[in-house]
């Protein structure tokens, strides 16, 4: 029922698919209603006696051989027939009519619902915290996204279409068995549960090994996304037969499994129509019986009728097993759907979050503690980053100095203590208010398979061309980016393979430049240059960083000698705090880290 939630309005789709269907169930059971009295047409004489109406009004198969009779005796045998394969001829063209007009409908509920769940799942994805992507693969989330909901949309259209269309044709055939044998129909009706049962046994596995499927799927599509956005390093490593032999290993696993799961979705169709005509012989035997007997005044016609109805009974059984060994894999891959959207980020959502205008005085941390998966990372940090100051952070990796950068854009939350912006608690403020004051370089320079213009404009996709090279300018990109094929309009590749590491950050930092932002945060944002790049980017960070509030990491600590104030981070705590020259003084952490930065130089 989640599910078909995503299909809203279902009315809009249920209501004229159920109508449609039901003209087209009426129209194909006429089909073969109309057999009775189109073979009395042919071998049997109505010369006689004209028979009496059917006394009981829902009497279908009696009134349609008294029609026939009637047109039989009044026209001739000829006439008759004319007039009776010309109402299954336009009882056929109406029966598929209807039936491709609800096909459409159908459709159209299939791409909605797609589209809706789809939207919501992707939606949600982008709305979690970092630290669900840190412990979630990547191809398992692709997976989801991609390979499940295309599953979970059939099941949807499988589930309609048990509910509405295969049960009514049911209904249509058993209201025209009752009409030609009730005794035949009850005896009938007995014997379907057998065959119904052994359906049931044979797909009942077939949701667990759907899961499995799915999973392994998401594991073979993240081994995929990693050998290829690694495909360097497995080059580099002569790892290529590795990488060939677990990607092999993951397919076939899936494989194995995919063909377990045909084997048993396969088995349902032969043994159904197997069961299907062990249930029509009994039923020839017992009804040839009744015939030969003449009880229940059953006449050849009606049998070999019922018979045939009979026969086409077991269509839409056949087609209700398979939906449901379909709905099983699209149950499977659904609930995988759905653990994604039942999947809470660490920060609740406020409607009455405080929108920040700009920003003011300073941000503060105040005993700022974070452990990750019960690991501590950070230590009762404090410190204040007043405004139009620059702070850096320093010290050695996996001091967490990331993490602490992490908090102000609220890629993370504090475990325990808070951080202040203007006074006011950064969880209360929204997030799209304080990353509208923030403009960001990483150390990995994050950059779109898209043209170099869009990628500088990033942040802010209205700025005009003239805006867009001004930034580049002051980022020192604006030469090399003429220099390439197509200016700023040159596409440069997934993650911008095209470019050299240095143009990709020059590129990054023209991005934050263009934002014009309040608060910089600067995550070594020189680290992936040459030396002449260096000084060209670090003379323009300067320049940025003018009257702007700006917190840097760095290892390169020539880089933030200008700093305001320096935080040597240990361990997850601040062992050492002040300017470039009050550290020297001090021997301490700082200075033992300037020494052996210049012994690494000579």
């Amino acid at each position: 029922m989640r599910l078909l939630g995503f299909a809203k309005p279902v009315e809009k789709y249920a209501i004229p698919y159920f109508f449609l269907t039901g003209l087209a169930t009426v129209f194909s059971t006429l089909n073969l209603a109309l057999l009775a009295p189109l073979l009395a047409a042919l071998f049997k004489d109505a010369s006689g006696i004209l028979p009496s109406p059917p006394e009981s009004a829902t009497d279908i198969m009696g009134w349609m051989e008294y029609c026939a009779y009637r047109i039989q005796g009044q026209f001739g045998q000829m006439e008759a027939l004319k007039w009776i394969c010309g109402t299954i001829l336009i009882s056929v063209f109406l029966s598929n009519l209807f039936r491709y007009f609800s096909f459409r409908v159908m459709e159209n509920f299939r791409i909605n619902t797609l589209l809706n769940l789809r939207n919501s799942l992707f939606n949600h994805v982008i709305d979690m915290d970092l630290a669900y992507f840190t412990a979630q693969r990547k191809g398992n989330i692709l997976s989801k996204i991609a390979s499940d909901v295309q599953v979970v949309q059939y099941s949807v259209t499988s589930t309609l279409q048990v509910l509405f269309k295969e049960p009514l044709q049911l209904l249509a055939y058993l209201v025209i068995l009752f009409s030609i044998s009730v005794k035949l129909t009850l005896f009938a009706i007995l014997v379907i549960p057998v065959s119904a049962w052994a359906i049931a046994k044979i797909v009942s596995r077939l949701k667990a090994q759907a899961k499995e499927a799915q999973e392994r799927f998401g594991m073979m599509i993240s081994h995929l996304d990693e050998a290829l956005s690694g495909i360097r390093v497995i080059k580099a490593f002569n790892a290529s037969d590795r990488a060939k032999e677990k990607f092999a290993l993951e397919n076939l696993e899936f494989s194995d499994l995919g063909r377990r799961m045909a084997y048993r979705q396969q088995l349902a169709s032969p043994t159904s129509e197997f069961l299907g005509v062990v249930m029509v012989t009994i039923l020839v035997l017992y009804g040839g019986e009744l015939v030969l007997l003449g009880e229940e005044g059953l006449s050849a016609a009606a049998f070999i009728t019922y018979i045939a109805v009979f026969s086409q009974i077991m269509r839409p059984a056949k087609a209700m097993t398979e939906s449901f060994s379909t709905l099983h894999a699209g149950l499977a891959a659904g609930e995988r759907v759905l653990e994604v959207l039942d999947e809470k980020s660490s920060r609740s959502t406020d409607h009455h979050e405080i929108r920040l205008p700009d920003f003011f005085r300073e941000i503060k941390f105040e005993e700022v503690t974070f452990a990750y998966e019960s690991k501590p990372i950070l230590r009762e940090v404090s410190f204040t980053i007043p405004k139009g100051k620059t702070i850096a952070l320093v010290g050695p990796s996996g001091g967490g100095k990331s993490t602490l950068m992490d908090f102000i854009p609220k890629f993370h939350s504090p475990t325990l203590g808070r951080i202040t912006i203007d006074g006011i608690d950064l969880q209360q403020i929204s997030s799209e208010s304080i990353r509208s004051l923030i403009g960001m370089v990483n150390q990995e320079s994050i950059l779109f398979h898209d043209s170099i213009r869009n990628n500088i404009a990033f942040g802010k996709p209205d700025a005009n061309d003239q805006e867009v090279e001004e930034a580049a300018r002051i980022a020192n990109a604006h030469e090399f980016i003429l220099a390439t094929e197509k200016g700023y309009q040159t596409q440069i590749g997934d993650r911008g393979a095209r470019l050299s590491g240095g143009q990709r950050q020059r590129i990054c930092i023209a991005r934050a430049v263009l934002q014009n932002p309040p608060i910089l945060l600067l995550d070594e944002a020189t680290s992936a240059l040459d030396t002449e790049s260096e000084h060209l980017v670090q003379d323009a960070l300067q320049k940025l960083m003018v009257n702007r509030t700006t917190l840097v990491i760095a290892h390169r600590l020539s880089t933030i000698q200008k700093a305001d104030q320096i935080l040597v981070l240990e361990e997850g705590k601040i062992t050492e705090q002040g300017t470039h020259f009050e550290l020297l003084f001090k021997e301490g952490s700082y200075c033992r880290l300037i020494e052996k930065q210049s012994l690494e130089k000579v």
